[in-house]
């Protein structure tokens, strides 16, 4: 299996020769230029190759631009999500990837270390990287991986029950169970199931040979939690599917301050019962809680709470997220998972609501001085990042976040704005479809991802993510019916779909009750785009650049659902004047 599939014409070669040297000089494997065996078909051969590679580097010449091969291969890409464009000689893209960021190779030299060279090669990065953390499912029957492993024992750690009699209790034996996912997730010879997969049985009557079967695992484990007074009580038991049979089980009855050391011997039990080993270094992190302070414990898993189930929309969510954090941190300077915490409710508040101060700068550099490993502070730092304008800045703190944390939705969030602002939307696509499975209250990115699907040319997912965004949107505002964001996503989805009048009047309803909300009012105009109302487009414009930040000034000069108005002399204006604002503003 190659890291990197060539699409390119053949008579484009010598050219290609020197870009495949250098990718190889990376320590990646390239299939570009290869022997094929007597009889053996073409076409098949190119198939098996495009469906094992990590990533696809298509050369576009005006020789290649007219192959039907080259753009066949680019769609097959662009649609997986591992396509990587470069262009030399100005060559006209075909239409279906117009929208996708492309690099201009014309003057890089055939020197690697070009800035143009460079940001390919960040770009093949991450997709192998993105590859090699999730078996790719497109794998060729048969395929055999490159070097022998040996198997993890796989486990699923359901939600431990709440026995406390108190509803509000909810989020403690919710972080238990959290707590001991993470701890076994350290453990090199455990395969644990995933925070949001394992909640997703959360209340229900769970068959543990279904189980077993939906998530191909060995184990299970599950357990209860009660919390009264300054005591807790905590049993679980862990269950080995194909015999239905409890292989270790315990029952601790501790005083609430010893919760810490419960953690690590829950951890370790489970761990001797499946016989094993338990590495220094493994040993270690499981004991790394982050704080000793219980007050401070507490108050981050109430916080947590709002992050894992809360509507991430909301601003009340945010803010709460916010005092919560910030209390302990008060009580702990140095937990630096507080402070990380808040950094993503900080950045959140300062994009949707353009919120006040760094939008969590300062406090994803403390979580950061404090533990440099923590995934979610290096996305918050790259989201602001981003947000200024620091993009080769950007793109070492979640390629760093990547690394440390690939199945947190606030590094796959942010990682996919990153892309999405470079206009580079094959990875955009990948990371908002992760993050989307990952926070199931998450309306954004599935609404990013019709965008996305819109601007390559793909209508079916399109459709499709509008769907999706309009299930997911709708059930917000059903329980907050003035979610200013779910509104915008809701009348935007109804729009891509086509059902023009029942958007035209959600969107007066809404706009009747709050007309300055600039998040919908520019959530509303990209839906009215797509309609071809371009004047309503652009009168609902009109307040969000007079008022919002660079960032959402920014984000408009990229975001496809505002191609159709982007050359209209109105839109330039007040593009314009923005930009003369916010210049103003940074330099006073």
């Amino acid at each position: 299996m190659a890291d990197v599939f060539v699409s390119y014409a053949r008579t484009d070669k010598e050219r290609v020769a020197p870009i495949v040297t250098a990718i190889e000089a990376k320590g990646w494997s390239v299939w570009w230029d290869p022997e094929i065996s007597p009889g053996q078909q073409f076409d098949d051969q190119i198939e098996a190759e495009m469906n094992v590679a990590k990533c696809v580097l298509v050369v576009w010449t005006p020789t290649s631009v007219a192959s039907r091969w080259v753009r066949g291969e680019a769609r097959e890409a662009a649609d997986r999500g591992i396509l990587v464009p470069v262009r030399f000689e100005e060559a006209r893209l075909p239409m279906d990837v117009r929208a996708l960021h492309t690099t201009d190779l014309d003057n890089w030299g055939d020197n690697p270390g070009s800035p143009a060279f460079q940001e390919v090669l960040r770009a093949l990065g991450s997709m192998i990287a993105r590859a090699g953390t999730s078996q790719n499912p497109r794998s060729a029957p048969g395929s055999v991986p490159a070097a022998a492993t040996t198997p993890r024992v796989s486990v699923c750690v359901l939600p431990f029950a709440n026995m406390s009699g108190d509803a509000e209790q909810e989020y403690f034996s919710d972080g238990i169970s959290e707590d001991v996912i993470t701890d076994l997730s350290k453990v090199s010879a455990l395969a644990v199931i995933s925070r949001n997969t394992a909640f997703s049985f959360k209340g229900k009557n769970v068959d543990i040979a279904q189980i077993a079967k939906q998530l191909k695992v060995s184990y299970v484990l599950e357990g209860s939690v009660r919390k009264a007074g300054g005591r807790v009580r905590i049993t679980a038991q862990l269950i080995e599917c194909s015999k239905d049979n409890h292989v270790w089980g315990e029952r601790y009855d501790r005083d609430l301050s010893d919760i810490f050391a419960l953690q690590d011997e829950i951890s370790q039990a489970i761990v001797t019962a499946l016989k094993l080993k338990l590495l220094p270094e493994e040993k270690k992190a499981i004991a790394q809680r982050g704080t000793t302070n219980l007050e401070a414990y507490n108050l981050y898993l109430m916080a947590r709470q709002f992050s894992v189930t809360g509507n991430y929309g909301n601003v009340r969510r945010c803010e709460a997220i916010i005092r919560l954090c910030r209390s302990a941190t008060e009580i702990d300077p140095e937990y630096a998972n507080a402070w990380a915490l808040m950094a993503v409710a900080q950045a959140a508040l300062k994009f949707y609501f353009n919120g006040p101060g760094d939008g969590g700068l300062a406090a994803a550099e403390c979580a950061l001085s404090l533990d440099k490993n923590l995934g979610e502070a290096r996305a918050a730092k790259g989201r602001i990042l981003t947000s200024e304008g620091r993009y080769e800045e950007a793109f070492v703190e979640i390629e760093e976040a990547l690394r440390l944390d690939p199945e947190s939705f606030e590094v796959n969030s942010a990682a996919a704005r990153l892309y999405f602002t470079q206009r580079r939307l094959p990875e955009a696509i990948s990371y908002y479809e992760k993050a989307a499975a990952l926070m199931e209250t998450d309306f954004s990115s599935v609404s990013l991802l019709t965008t996305c699907y819109k601007a390559i040319g793909n209508l079916e997912k399109m459709r499709q993510s509008a769907q999706r965004t309009l299930a997911r949107a709708e059930k917000i505002t059903t329980q907050e019916p003035d979610n200013g964001l779910a509104l915008g996503y809701v009348v935007c989805s109804l729009c891509n779909l086509g059902e023009a009048e029942r958007a035209k009047d959600l969107a007066k309803r809404a706009m009747l009750l709050d007309p300055d909300n600039t998040t919908m009012r520019y959530n509303f105009a990209c839906g009215f785009a797509q309609l071809g109302e371009f004047e309503v487009a652009l009168d609902l414009l009109g307040p969000v650049f007079e008022l919002d930040s660079a960032e959402t000034v920014n984000w408009a000069k990229v975001d496809p659902d505002l191609h159709s108005v982007r050359d209209d002399p109105r839109f330039r204006a007040m593009m314009e004047k923005a930009d003369a604002r916010l210049g103003a503003a940074q330099s006073g």
